[in-house]
């Protein structure tokens, strides 16, 4: 099996997964993710996310804004990291923001809609079904598992919170206040340079009309923000970039020289079926492998027609999006190896036992 494989051949993969990964996805995906978090770092008033996404706000309103919140963006399990990040610097509550984390890559509107043209509606639903309701219950149960450590940073994040100022959504440092559709259109922009850039496009429409709207955030920040604004958003966003993206792209390249160890014939081989372990074959080698978005769709179709089981294809729908290698080595670089590792097992469990029950369903 492993035989034939090379050191200089297992390099090679790795260096081309990287390269790849980064002509690909670095413009249109990780560039405006990291100016998005650093935006949220530099001007998203703590009380604010808080109000929404903190372990003390109504769970209901917490979670449904955070798996709404990820339905609009079509992202990666690579790309959403830095948002992740940044909400969860400025206080949101540990379940909130996992669930947020989880539903960002898998349940976004356009994967929602080709997975059910592709796959069919049985696989398409099941997907939509079981990814919403994985963004509530494992948010919950991380949540419920280090809700003494949440509550310690509670109360340190509580003074800084005395500090803001009441009912103002965005507030800069040094204290002033811009009106609420100054922010909305700043923000919106941005989330439309990341949204617009992960669509399928001819190239031309697509570097034409991410011009327009850099060229149109570039008008409203000369417009609205001050100079020592803009140095803030560009050394938070920095500092986003040398927290995540070089573990990133070690991971990135470890991806690489693993798909090279693994033959495709493993893959039908072990999860044609619909059994237990077929189903957990199915989401441990998606929660390693990377999907660009959408990218998990035609993967998945192409499976099943080289005899991939139903039970397993979904399987490996929920976990494959929302985890990949970089991914996971990012959040335990950032959450901790307890709670990332919680989140992880969580996310592979809960896509293998979904996975197993819609197989015996569909049969």
């Amino acid at each position: 099996m492993f035989g034939t494989l090379s050191f200089g051949g297992l390099l090679w993969e790795g260096v081309r997964t990287l390269y790849e990964y980064i002509v690909e996805h670095t413009l249109f995906c990780l560039i405006p993710a990291f100016f998005i978090a650093g935006g949220i770092a530099a001007f998203l008033n703590t009380a604010a996310v808080m109000r929404y996404f903190g372990p003390k706000t109504n769970k209901a309103l917490a979670y449904s804004v955070a798996s709404v919140s990820g339905a609009i963006l079509a992202v990666c399990s690579c790309t959403v990291l830095p948002l992740f990040t940044g909400i969860r610097e400025k206080g949101a509550g540990l379940g909130p923001a996992v669930a947020f984390l989880y539903s960002s890559p898998a349940i976004n509107i356009l994967a929602m809609t080709y997975s059910i043209h592709l796959l069919g509606y049985d696989l398409g639903v099941a997907r939509i079904i079981g990814a919403v309701g994985f963004a509530f219950v494992i948010g919950l149960i991380v949540a419920a598992i280090f809700h003494k450590e949440e509550e310690a940073r509670v109360r340190a994040e509580e003074a800084r919170e005395k500090a803001a100022e009441e009912g103002e959504a965005f507030a800069y440092d040094g204290g002033r206040v811009r009106p609420g559709y100054q922010n909305l259109a700043y923000f919106g922009v941005l989330i439309a340079i990341l949204v617009y850039g992960t669509a399928k496009m001819p190239t031309i429409i697509k570097y034409a009309g991410e011009i327009f709207l850099v060229a149109l955030l570039i008008y409203l920040v000369r417009r609205w923000f001050t100079r020592d604004e803009v140095k803030t958003w560009f050394s938070e966003t920095w500092r986003m970039v040398k927290l995540i993206l070089p573990v990133l792209l070690i991971g990135v390249f470890l991806v690489g020289v693993i798909k090279e160890l693994i033959p495709p014939s493993v893959i039908s081989r072990y999860v044609g079926g619909n059994t237990i372990s077929g189903n957990a074959i199915a989401s441990v080698s998606g929660a390693f492998m990377y999907f660009a978005t959408l990218t998990e769709v035609p993967i998945v179709k192409g499976l099943l027609e080289l005899g991939m089981g139903k039970g397993p294809a979904l399987a490996l729908m929920l976990a494959g999006p929302a985890l990949s290698l970089p991914s996971m080595i990012v959040l335990i670089r950032v959450m901790g190896f307890k709670k990332a590792g919680t989140y992880i097992l969580l996310v592979c469990l809960f896509a293998m036992f979904t996975g197993y029950i819609f197989g015996i369903f569909s049969r």
